[in-house]
């Protein structure tokens, strides 16, 4: 995992899902945290239409740029659903942050050949 880990970060855009304006939740944390390492980051969040003084896109596909990484935010109910865009759209390195992963969404990027961090926090690293 580690060895996996260092690959994702040595990337430079990240798609961050579940994007939030809630400075208490971990998707608000999570893209002020990229920012200030360095990452260009595309917060993903319908209801909103900015985020930290970057645009906030309301699905992956209405995103300008291939990112590099996507980081779940979201209940593992949207985590899945959200996998099968990442699919459509060519997009391989899915990190799930803690409580946005289930067995189902692990099996979908396994039987799709999804690199996949799970059960650590991209803040941590």
């Amino acid at each position: 995992m580690q060895e996996l880990i260092k690959e994702f970060m040595a990337q430079k855009k990240f798609a961050v899902v579940g994007a939030t304006d809630n400075p208490e939740k971990y998707g608000n944390q999570i893209v002020k945290n990229l920012i200030k390492r360095g990452y260009e980051v595309y917060p993903v969040n319908p209801k909103l239409k900015e985020l930290e003084g970057l645009p906030c896109y309301p699905g992956l596909s209405a995103i300008p740029v291939k990112v590099d990484v996507v980081d779940f935010v979201v209940p593992p109910s949207a985590t899945e659903e959200i996998l099968k865009q990442c699919r459509e759209l060519g997009l391989n390195r899915i990190w799930l942050q803690p409580g946005s992963e289930n067995e189902a969404a692990l099996a979908f990027c396994r039987n799709n050949n999804m690199k996949t961090v799970q059960s650590v926090c991209v803040m941590l690293n």
